[in-house]
């Protein structure tokens, strides 16, 4: 199968790009987060603050803020304890999950953050981030501003930074269970991830910039990576001062390659622990990985801003939203993904106004694909089957974002169709009254990009997610992210066909009625 048919398969008929026979060893499962062994680990503080409701002011970063902003970004928030309803043995055992605010699929977690720090009471260094005892682990200790910028091909100054925050995809820790599709699922983690860390990053008063162009084997030999189980997607940093997010032009004469890069830096080792007693062979995804490498600066590119699609006739225009604030640590807590939970109830225009508006206001970033780092549009788009929404009529529309409008593509009550596209019957979608769709290029820059566009396009799906995910909490809605629908049905349904466009990630929204728990805080 070639690496073409494979991504047409992960997207149109996830059977054939999935190993055959598979069966999930769920006794030999990985842990949810990497754990290092005998190396310096730093801890950091807990009594983080309860409430972030406005961007602070840019102060002198420390030790303590970091443990804050790492623990909003990825910590664990809580742990779940659950069984099965369907499970009909005697002897059933609850089935445990360590929670973060940044969802992924199956609590899985396949990603890592890996920070370069520079901090008054820190030593220089490269450092992982320890999630299961909230710490930092020492893995290389030094300054490494100029190997970073010359990987990134001097297009941001590192000097001027006090982090970088590098995101990572571990592949074993979901592919165990998700076979070939966790490729297309941890892009979208990932995507996740960043949507929350640069949201984070705002209410803390950093600035952020995302990068997803660089040479990714001299990266990874900056963190002692084993590229064949664990590669960078994207290098994210961070400053409190002013700083040049297109890079200060020293060494830009020649570009630079991840041969003559490597050369330079000693390599590390270190040891992990790895609950899994046998990793199975994924040569599918190491394959994608290895196409997907970026092996000379010079081949970086910039695709430019995505193109503004007009779907539909008749327009909608959306009502106006006073203030786009909200309490963000509210949001993070609050955020809930119901399943067979939902309840159908009427939403008002306002409030659909309020959440895509928020979302889609706060999805600008600077990122290295645009030619200028003035704030990127988003390279993916939203649409949504409607039901139930006062004052539009139900049926399918595409949000126009920049006219903060809907667009009317066809009328009608879409659910049935909806629920009958689901591949497992978990949520019950006739009780859901907003459905969207996040729409991305069939291409994925594949033009530009290569290979690496399509894992670009997925971060691009998960961040908007993100975003629309921490919206919906903050509208006292629930938000449960799937996978697991038929694209080419909705493809039908938004007439997306004719436009070269495919459905990525569905997203019912909608009222809810919590199910019987109980659950503790990890907050004193």
């Amino acid at each position: 199968m070639s690496l073409e048919q494979f991504l047409y398969n992960l997207q149109f008929d996830i059977n054939r790009a999935n190993q055959p026979n598979w069966e999930v060893d769920w006794e030999d499962a990985p842990l949810p987060y990497k754990l290092y062994r005998g190396l310096p680990t730093v801890p950091l503080s807990t009594d983080v603050p309860v409430s972030l409701t406005e961007s602070q002011p840019p102060l002198p970063p420390t030790l303590e803020r970091i443990g804050h902003f790492l623990w909003y970004v990825y910590g664990i928030t809580g742990v779940s304890q659950s069984v099965d309803p369907d499970d009909s043995e005697e002897e059933s055992y609850p089935v445990h999950s360590c929670r973060r605010f940044a969802p992924s699929g199956g609590a899985l977690y396949p990603n890592e953050l890996y920070l370069y720090l520079k901090l008054d009471d820190l030593p220089d260094g490269i450092y992982h981030y320890d999630v299961a005892h909230h710490c930092l682990v020492l893995l290389r200790e030094g300054n490494v501003d100029s190997f970073l910028e010359r990987s990134l091909g001097n297009r941001s100054d590192i000097s001027t930074c006090f982090a970088t925050v590098l995101v990572t995809t571990r592949f074993w820790k979901n592919f165990f269970k998700y076979n070939n599709f966790s490729y297309r699922l941890q892009a979208l983690d990932a995507g996740v991830l960043m949507g929350q860390l640069l949201e984070t990053a705002k209410r803390f008063g950093f600035e952020s910039g995302v990068y997803v162009q660089f040479l990714d084997s001299a990266i990874n030999r900056l963190l002692g990576l084993t590229e064949e189980e664990e590669s960078v997607y994207s290098v994210i940093p961070l400053s409190v001062s002013v700083t040049s997010w297109t890079g200060t032009g020293r060494g830009m004469e020649r570009p630079f390659t991840t041969e003559e890069l490597c050369r330079e830096l000693p390599a590390i080792s270190s040891e992990l622990y790895e609950r899994s007693k046998r990793m199975r062979e994924f040569p599918r995804l190491l394959e994608m990985n290895e196409a997907s490498k970026m092996e000379s600066t010079g081949d970086f590119q910039k695709p430019g801003k995505p193109p503004i699609f007009r779907t539909g006739e008749k327009e909608i225009p959306l009502p106006g939203i006073e203030s786009l604030s909200y309490d963000f640590a509210e949001a993070c807590q609050k955020r809930y993904s119901p399943e067979m939970d939902f309840v159908m109830g009427k939403v008002s225009q306002q409030r659909l106004s309020a959440l895509l508006k928020r979302a889609t206001h706060s999805y600008s970033y600077r990122s290295d694909l645009d030619n200028a780092f003035d704030g990127r549009v988003p390279g993916v788009s939203i649409f949504a089957c409607l039901y139930n929404v006062e004052g539009i009529p139900n049926g399918a529309y595409a949000y126009d974002s920049l006219r903060h409008s809907l667009r009317e593509i066809d009328t009608g009550d879409y659910r049935l169709r909806l629920q009958s596209g689901l591949s497992l019957d978990n949520v019950n979608l006739l009780q859901v009254p907003v459905c969207l769709h996040i729409i991305g290029n069939k291409n994925y820059y594949k033009d530009t990009l290569g290979y690496r566009g399509y894992r670009i396009m997925q971060m691009e799906a998960g961040m908007l997610v993100q975003r629309l995910l921490l919206s919906t909490s903050a509208a006292g809605f629930g938000g449960h992210p799937l996978l697991g629908f038929d694209t080419t049905l909705t493809d039908r349904i938004y007439k997306l066909d004719s436009e070269n466009r495919t459905t990525l990630i569905q997203l019912p929204i909608g009222p809810f009625r919590e199910r019987a728990w109980m659950r503790g805080s990890l907050l004193s």
